[in-house]
């Protein structure tokens, strides 16, 4: 009889361990709040906006609208970005151009259309840099702060703006290519 009641206990408590996980992770939530409701958050797999925190799951909204739950101890089990937690942000822009292009007229480009975005917040500083000589392109850094709310519509323009920009200054933005050199081999007999 006590063996039957210790094998049906282990099964019960091998059938609660998902519950109880969860359960645990809903009341650290709860006690850490590492987020709220209403930020924008990647956790558990997936990024939306935070809808509600439950005991046994998270319920949040895609970008798209969709409705997704996912259990707690997914959230609490990796990592969490909270994109909402800060009232500013920096967009991390990766610019390239071609080898043939003045880099210093790209750079004075890059900064007028800086300038003349008005979300961007003058402090902190924008930056502005050559991060990287890439196999097609020489990569230009763009660093501007904007506030959190207005991280998405800024990036989006910015990256239409710049493309106008170049056009308009006769600055390219190459896509990736290989030279291919064929060699005739001649026939030895």
């Amino acid at each position: 009889f006590v063996a039957i009641l210790g094998s049906a206990g282990l099964a019960i408590g091998l059938a609660l361990q998902g519950s109880l996980a969860n359960f645990a992770s809903g009341v650290l939530m709860i006690i850490f709040k590492p987020f709220q409701v209403g930020n924008f958050i990647e956790a558990g797999g997936t990024a939306g906006i935070v809808e509600e925190i439950t005991i046994f799951n998270t319920v949040m909204k895609t970008p798209d609208n969709r409705k997704i739950i996912v259990p707690n101890a997914s959230i609490t089990g990796g990592n969490i970005t909270n994109n909402s937690a800060n009232p500013i942000r920096r967009i991390d822009l990766t610019i390239g151009v071609s080898y043939s292009d003045n880099l210093d007229k790209v750079k004075t480009v890059l900064e007028d259309i800086l300038q003349k975005e008005t979300r961007m917040l003058p402090e902190p500083e924008y930056f502005i840099g050559i991060s990287e000589l890439g196999g097609s392109s020489v990569d230009f850094a763009v660093r501007p702060w904007v506030n959190s709310a207005d991280w998405w519509p800024t990036r989006c323009d910015l990256l239409k703006t710049i493309k106008q920009r170049f056009d308009e200054e006769g600055i390219s933005i190459p896509f990736p290519q290989r030279d291919v050199h064929l060699y005739q081999e001649s026939e030895t007999t």
